[in-house]
C-alpha cells in the first residue's frame, strides 16, 4: 500500500471538486477550494477521523467497500477509480453500472425476524426490492407486486388511499436520493425512464430537482391513515446496506403509544 500516494491522491481529488457540483451548500466561506474532508467523509459514509488518517497518511489499509464509497463521493473516472484500489495494493472490482436490484440473503431474513416492524429495503431509485408482511399491510398499494417504486408513488400517485403528513419532507428526501443515484448510474437505462417519467409527470419533481435538495438519511417521523387501522404516528428509521448502494427502512410506533397497539393487529393479520 502506498499511503503518501495515496494521501496526495484523496486531497488532490477532494480539491478539485466544487460543493456546487455535488448539491452541496456553498454559504459558509471556505478556507481552502474544494469539498471539506468532513463532506467527503459523509458521502463516503465512513467516519470523518478514518477519513482525515488516509489524507494524513497513517491510516490503515481501506477495505474495496470503502474504496468504492471514496470513489462514488469523489466522483472518480473509471480510470481513477482504478488507480485508487492500485495505490491501496487492491485489486479494483467492476464499478456497478446501474443501481442494485437484488437483495442479499442475509438482509431478506433480517427482514422476516422483525414481526412487529414494518420492513421495507430500497435501492438507489427508490425501488422497492423487499419487505416483510407487515410493510404490506402497512403501505398497501402496489407493494407486494414487486414493482413498487416509492419516488413514483409519492410524485405521481398509487400510495394506496393513505393519507401521509410526511409527503412533503419526503419529496425533498427522494429528490436528493435519485440525484445521487443519477450521478453513480449515468448509464442506468431504468433509472434514466424512471427521471423522464416522473420529470414528464410532476411539475412538483421537476421544481424540486432543480433546487438541488441534499438530505443525508436517519430518523423521520411521519403520521399515515391507514383505511383499516386509522390514524398511525410512525417512526422511520434507515439501515444503509453501502456495498450495494441500498436502504433498510424500518417502521415502527413509540412503545405503548395508540399507534403502537395498531401496529400489533395489522402484524397478527398480516
Amino acid at each position: 500500500m502506498a499511503r503518501p500516494e495515496l494521501a496526495r491522491f484523496l486531497r488532490e481529488r477532494r480539491a478539485a471538486l466544487r460543493p456546487r457540483e455535488l448539491g452541496l451548500p456553498t454559504g459558509s466561506p471556505r478556507r481552502t477550494p474544494g469539498l471539506r474532508r468532513e463532506e467527503v467523509a459523509d458521502l463516503a459514509h465512513i467516519s470523518v477521523d478514518y477519513y482525515v488518517r488516509l489524507e494524513q497518511a497513517r491510516g490503515p489499509r481501506p477495505s474495496p467497500r470503502v474504496l468504492d464509497a471514496l470513489a462514488r463521493a469523489l466522483r472518480l473516472t473509471p480510470a481513477e477509480r482504478s488507480h485508487l484500489f492500485r495505490l491501496a495494493g487492491t485489486t479494483a472490482p467492476p464499478p456497478a453500472t446501474g443501481a442494485v436490484r437484488h437483495v442479499r440473503p442475509h438482509v431478506e431474513r433480517m427482514l422476516r425476524r422483525l414481526p412487529e416492524t414494518g420492513a421495507i429495503v430500497t435501492d438507489a431509485a427508490y425501488g422497492v426490492v423487499a419487505w416483510n408482511p407487515l410493510a404490506q399491510a402497512l403501505l398497501g398499494g402496489d407493494l407486494g407486486q414487486g414493482t413498487t417504486n416509492l419516488a413514483r408513488r409519492r410524485f405521481l400517485g398509487g400510495g394506496g388511499g393513505h393519507e401521509n403528513s410526511g409527503a412533503k419532507e419526503f419529496g425533498h428526501i427522494a429528490v436528493a436520493r435519485l440525484r445521487r443515484a443519477a450521478d453513480r448510474y449515468p448509464h442506468d437505462a431504468r433509472l434514466a425512464a424512471l427521471l423522464a417519467e416522473l420529470r414528464a409527470g410532476s411539475e412538483e419533481f421537476g421544481r424540486l430537482w432543480e433546487t438541488r435538495p441534499v438530505h443525508a438519511p436517519g430518523h423521520r417521523t411521519k403520521t399515515i391513515v391507514h383505511p383499516a387501522a386509522g390514524r398511525l404516528r410512525l417512526n422511520c428509521d434507515v439501515l444503509l446496506v453501502p456495498e450495494d448502494d441500498q436502504e433498510v427502512v424500518l417502521i415502527t410506533a413509540d412503545p405503548g403509544s395508540p399507534s403502537a397497539g395498531a401496529l400489533r393487529d395489522l402484524a397478527d393479520t398480516a
